[in-house]
């Protein structure tokens, strides 16, 4: 029987963390798991990104332990309006509706009940594409529905103590407003931002002015919201919470909410924080904005399976998240599912990790750098023309193998027609560069056509060696990639040339020299 304690993945590492919150007291029955999602913006990346790596972090602890885990990924639906996202349609409309719960603003799509409700819905549909499971929960229902009444009790019976602790974190101005209540007007239906004027912690119940009218309205079943951070502290008792991770820039929130929580008489979960995502000018990416890569990008261009691995990868150091991250990224992960065999199911390879300890059997060498130099070169948007190409390389495929690399060649032509493409710059080699070249032709020539891929990398290896690059092979097989590619990197030569065929691949270096 496998012994989990041993192995050092992240994962396993805040996975037992949660087995030490328990060393001095049984565990629960059922270990709680949470993710939070804002639906004032359609969900982006980052929100798949926590729940993924939540879940992995769960199934370490279910390897650990053996015990029931549930994971809450819980949708601030009642929280305000605040502002207009920049990608939706109808935005004037929806101009008219700041200030209220999300689950009262209209949809702009026309789609559902409410905006809250739309973005609800595109949450569970892309978690429930990656087959990643989850108990969903609104915010607007729990509230309405009691589920949060006895814990509100606590924060209105601890009312003082709370508003010590977080009146030190505010500026001056909101100092003099601040409550943890946030009524709901019955006369507009917005949430209010009011001072609270009399607390009654024995009809639970707040009073506060709406247009000069001094009214008390009861804190429970809905009739008020919670501000945020005493929120988040609310659920976590509310609902037991043992883990929940998030991004840097809620670090300060944490902490406060964990004092929070603590006050009324419960213990905030264990937590990692990661580094926020960042698109291509190094910004912070946003839901509001649409800024960064969406799922449906990623998706478009590259397997599921290598988002899951960029997610994976080094979740506290903050990382670009572009299209030019993706070829990277895949692979990366081809090269780990490769290892698992070899490696026995490491625990600690993070393609065990995105396959919950199943091997998808993908042994191929072939990867989608050569796919994509394949298309780049093959003058064919045909999937089966490349996949004929790829057949000269590995005559025979598994299922697993066959599946994988047809999604890969789907998504690498519409990779290399958006990114690839536009941007092909041939350099012209100097009368130096044409010599070199013109010797990787003339070795070429000397190998076998049925050579395997190993013989024509060695062959075009040799000539670097023995050229002014030897110092710097790197260097040598760039100049091979503007040239013959019109890019600063590409594929395994040897590889390609075996895809490629000897005669295809001479012709093509041929007319890049004008031979």
């Amino acid at each position: 029987m496998t012994d989990y304690n041993s192995y050092k993945s992240w994962p396993f590492n805040e996975a037992k963390k949660i087995v030490k919150r328990f060393e001095k007291n049984n565990p629960k029955d059922k270990i709680i798991f949470e993710t939070g999602y804002g639906p004032s913006g359609l969900p982006h990346i980052g929100t798949f990104g926590e729940v993924l790596r939540t879940n992995m972090v769960r199934f370490c602890y279910e390897k650990l332990t053996g015990k029931e885990t549930d994971l809450i990924a819980f949708s601030d639906d009642m929280d305000g309006f605040r502002k207009v996202p920049d990608n939706i349609p109808n935005k004037e409309k929806l101009s008219n509706y700041l200030d209220y719960p999300l689950t009262s603003v209209p949809d702009p799509f026309e789609l559902f009940n409410s905006f809250g409700e739309h973005n609800n819905s595109k949450l569970k549909d892309f978690l429930n594409r990656f087959n990643l499971p989850f108990s969903f929960q609104s915010s607007t229902d729990a509230y309405k529905s009691g589920l949060f009444n006895e814990t509100i009790k606590k924060i209105i019976k601890n009312y003082d103590e709370i508003i010590n602790v977080v009146l030190p974190t505010l500026g001056e101005e909101r100092r003099k407003s601040y409550s943890p209540f946030f009524p709901i007007s019955e006369i507009t239906g917005k949430i209010l931002q009011v001072p609270i004027e009399e607390i009654n912690n024995e009809e639970f119940t707040v009073s506060y002015y709406e247009d000069g009218v001094l009214k008390s309205k009861s804190v429970l079943d809905g009739n008020c919201k919670l501000q945020w951070k005493v929120d988040w502290a609310m659920r976590w008792a509310a609902f037991g919470v043992d883990y929940e991770m998030c991004g840097k820039d809620l670090t300060e929130s944490y902490t406060l909410s964990s004092k929070i929580c603590k006050i009324i008489g419960s213990k905030p979960p264990e937590n990692l924080i990661y580094e926020l995502f960042l698109d291509e000018n190094a910004e912070k990416i946003s839901k509001s904005k649409g800024n960064g890569i969406s799922i449906d990008d990623w998706l478009k261009y590259s397997i599921e399976e290598s988002l899951a691995m960029f997610m994976y990868q080094r979740p506290t150091t903050a990382k670009k998240l572009y299209f030019d991250v993706i070829p990277k990224n895949t692979d990366e992960y081809l090269t780990h599912v490769n290892k698992l065999e070899s490696d026995d199911l490491n625990p600690d390879n993070p393609a065990w990790h995105i396959h919950k300890a199943e091997n998808p059997s993908y042994k191929s060498k072939i990867n989608y750098s050569l796919i994509l130099n394949i298309i780049s070169v093959c003058k064919s948007e045909d999937p089966n023309v490349i996949f004929g190409l790829i057949k000269n390389y590995q005559s025979n495929f598994s299922k697993a193998e066959t599946d994988l690399i047809n999604r890969m060649i789907d998504c690498g032509i519409n990779y290399f027609r958006d990114f690839i493409q536009p941007n092909l710059n041939f350099k012209i080699p100097n009368s130096e560069e044409l010599i070199i070249l013109k010797e990787v032709v003339s070795k070429l020539k000397e190998v076998e056509s049925s050579a395997d891929a190993d013989e024509f990398q060695t062959a075009i290896f040799s000539v670097g060696k023995n050229s002014v690059y030897k110092e710097n092979i790197k260097e040598f097989f760039k100049l091979i990639y503007q040239v013959v590619f019109g890019q600063e990197n590409g594929p395994r030569l040897g590889s390609f040339t075996k895809i490629y065929t000897k005669d295809k691949t001479l012709e093509l270096f041929n007319s890049k020299l004008n031979v």
